[in-house]
């Protein structure tokens, strides 16, 4: 991403005293908050403010606009995923093995996140944002990354430029999966779910084929 749209999204200052990070922390706090109960779209500046107890120039401070407010707690929960997917595959020791770790995943996203409206209405939020769309796609990339290194670790014959495409692709539908679901019926969600684990335990280890003339 360019410097021009980091300085849009991006944190004005990053807080480095106490009192700094404590205010930051209630911005953040007061802003989700805002968006679980109406939505990034209708969150305004000035009300931000007054939730975070805060003057208007404390939010400007650090963020240069809505966008920067959405694009931080996206961090977090993108963090956290990347995070989990770490700590999942670390001891990998099979593709099989692999293929049940992605369905867990699946699920504890879904338990996790189904019902958090704030991650709903964050990651809804970079939808409308070309600058915080890109951020959805890396995070997509990031997540891709942690699990074909596991395949390459476990076979790296096997993973070819077709894999990590797959990978890449499987690891964003995952997402719009789980937020499809996350605003369905639970019995249908549970469906949902259940299919799509069933196709990328058909799909995702597939012989690749090669690429056409």
């Amino acid at each position: 991403m360019g410097a021009e749209s980091m300085d849009r999204i991006g944190l004005r200052r990053q807080p480095k005293q106490e009192r700094s990070i404590q205010r930051l922390d209630l911005i953040l706090a007061a802003a989700a908050k805002i968006i679980a109960k109406k939505g990034v779209s209708a969150m305004r500046m000035t009300e931000l403010a007054v939730a975070a107890k805060v003057p208007i120039g404390s939010v400007y401070q650090y963020f240069p606009e809505k966008a920067a407010i959405v694009k931080a707690l996206f961090d977090q929960h993108a963090s956290a995923i990347q995070a989990k997917t770490v700590a999942m595959f670390a001891d990998v020791r099979s593709l099989d093995q692999a293929l049940d770790l992605v369905c867990d995943i699946i699920d504890w996203y879904y338990d996790s996140y189904h019902n958090d409206p704030v991650y709903l209405g964050v990651w809804m939020g970079t939808e409308t944002d070309q600058d915080l769309l890109q951020l959805n796609i890396e995070h997509s990339g990031r997540v891709a990354g942690i699990f074909h290194e596991t395949v390459r670790r476990l076979a790296p014959d096997f993973c070819d430029e077709q894999i990590y495409a797959r990978t890449y692709l499987f690891s964003h539908l995952i997402g719009a999966v789980i937020r499809l679901a996350a605003v369905s019926d639970e019995a249908l969600a549970r469906r949902m779910l259940d299919e799509w684990k069933r196709v990328i335990r058909a799909s995702l280890f597939a012989t690749t084929l090669p690429n056409a003339a």
